[in-house]
């Protein structure tokens, strides 16, 4: 066939499947979703997360304005994640994205039917999100922050930049199972490494910056902040006051190194972002919460901070240089 020719036979058949294509896009169903995060609108890393989840939705074929509708909320305090949960619920949605306890908790006081796809979830049922990890059982499942046992390695992590702490204060929030359970993790390891674990409760700001001023008067200590809504709402407050003292100290979370702390572990949320649209996609197609097991985390990431080091008179041994995925200079 001649070029000419082949050129009005493709042209014509592409003529033909237009008025297809449009009748479908036309008659494709909008499917409604809610969003909840616990970061306000303009916190940058909240920005990332959403925009992975977004970049996930859409490779499933999934877009906002075409066949999705999506109703955003951003984090706050206590009282306005509670009103964002509460008006996210009453626009009916057919799925909620939830991020963090800070998230989940309200929504699941204001229903227990919605189905709910949870992230960084340190504790889901001890908070008695799920039922368990295998058989969620519920309306929620979602993707787990990490298992305790990070505790230990966060101990190890913390001696081998500071070899002089023996002693860590555990920030903590008590009121949560999360809370109790990291701290009994790193409490249960303490001894193994030659240091003493001290429970600080994390509640109001003026508390905080108290309770870390009265650790920090005996010598050798370090700071372990574990994961929990009040870490995440007082992060610059906690890096400041730990360098104000200077305070050894490790982090669940990368945006306290960027914000100035020393060396955070944990697992990529960014990544659990990317991960969460294959959940939503499944529920979406008529599958339930309560037969999709919690996932754990694939991709850990370790972020030193070596101008804090160099600020704290320490030297990041190479070893854990080595191990960094992101080290800050």
């Amino acid at each position: 066939m001649r070029r000419r020719e082949f050129i009005k036979v493709i042209a014509g058949s592409t003529a033909a499947t237009w008025p297809l294509l449009a009748r479908a896009q036309q008659g494709e169903r909008t499917r409604r979703i809610g969003v909840l995060m616990n970061l306000p609108e303009n916190d940058l890393n909240g920005q990332a997360r959403f925009a992975a989840f977004l970049q996930g939705m859409q490779q499933l074929g999934w877009a906002d304005g075409r066949n999705l509708r999506i109703d955003m909320r951003w984090g706050g305090n206590d009282a306005e994640m509670r009103k964002n949960a509460a008006e996210l619920v009453a626009l009916a949605p057919e799925i909620i994205v939830a991020s963090g306890s800070a998230s989940v908790g309200p929504l699941m006081q204001v229903s227990g039917t919605v189905p709910i796809v949870f992230l960084n979830v340190p504790d889901p049922v001890g908070a008695g999100y799920v039922k368990s990890l295998a058989r969620p059982g519920g309306n929620a499942t979602g993707f787990l922050l990490f298992e305790y046992s990070i505790g230990g390695k966060w101990l190890d992590m913390l001696k081998q930049i500071a070899p002089e702490v023996n002693r860590v204060a555990v920030l903590r929030d008590s009121a949560i199972s999360a809370g109790l359970g990291q701290y009994g993790a790193i409490q249960s390891a303490a001894s193994s490494f030659g240091v003493e674990a001290n429970a600080v409760d994390l509640r109001d700001a003026s508390e905080i910056e108290r309770d870390i001023a009265a650790f920090a008067t005996t010598p050798g200590g370090g700071l372990i902040v574990s994961a929990a809504p009040a870490a995440t709402r007082h992060r610059d407050l906690i890096v400041k006051v730990a360098a104000r003292h200077k305070l050894p100290a490790i982090y669940f979370e990368r945006f306290f190194v960027a914000a100035g702390g020393l060396i955070s572990y944990g697992p990529d949320i960014v990544d659990q972002y990317r991960r969460a649209p294959s959940y939503v996609d499944r529920v979406l197609k008529g599958e339930k919460p309560a037969d999709l097991p919690v996932q754990a985390p694939t991709k850990y990431e370790l972020v030193i901070n070596l101008k804090t080091a160099k600020a704290l008179g320490l030297n990041a041994p190479n070893t854990l240089i080595g191990r960094a995925d992101q080290l800050i200079e």
